[in-house]
């Protein structure tokens, strides 16, 4: 089963979720920014996509040049995260120790 974290607002994210329920998979659709992740949840997916935390984010987002974030240690880009979760990249989609981006949203065909 896949878990895809959604914003039903962004393009990208309603594409690859489409993408999943053309072939037919199972997905457990979590809006992440309804039902913020803790920081270990975000540790837990930059882990299996494994990237560092900046690659995770939206760095053109204001909120980020809000909080100052350009040049910020891992644990305070990652409290970010979980403080603003506007501030995660979407659609991430994640398959047991495997997790992708969905920019482009055939990046996730790899997971199906």
């Amino acid at each position: 089963m896949l878990t895809i974290y959604h914003n039903p607002r962004c393009s990208k994210s309603r594409q690859t979720l489409q993408l999943i329920e053309d072939k037919g998979t199972e997905v457990e659709i979590v809006e992440y920014l309804k039902t913020p992740l803790n920081t270990t949840q975000i540790k837990q997916i930059i882990d299996k996509l494994n990237v560092s935390p900046i690659e995770m984010m939206r760095t053109k987002e204001v909120e980020f040049k809000e909080q100052n974030l350009k040049g910020a240690d891992d644990n305070t880009l990652i409290n970010a995260m979980a403080n603003t979760p506007k501030l995660i990249e979407r659609p991430i989609v994640v398959k047991g120790d495997q997790a992708i981006i969905g920019r482009p949203p055939e990046n996730v065909l790899a997971l199906l």
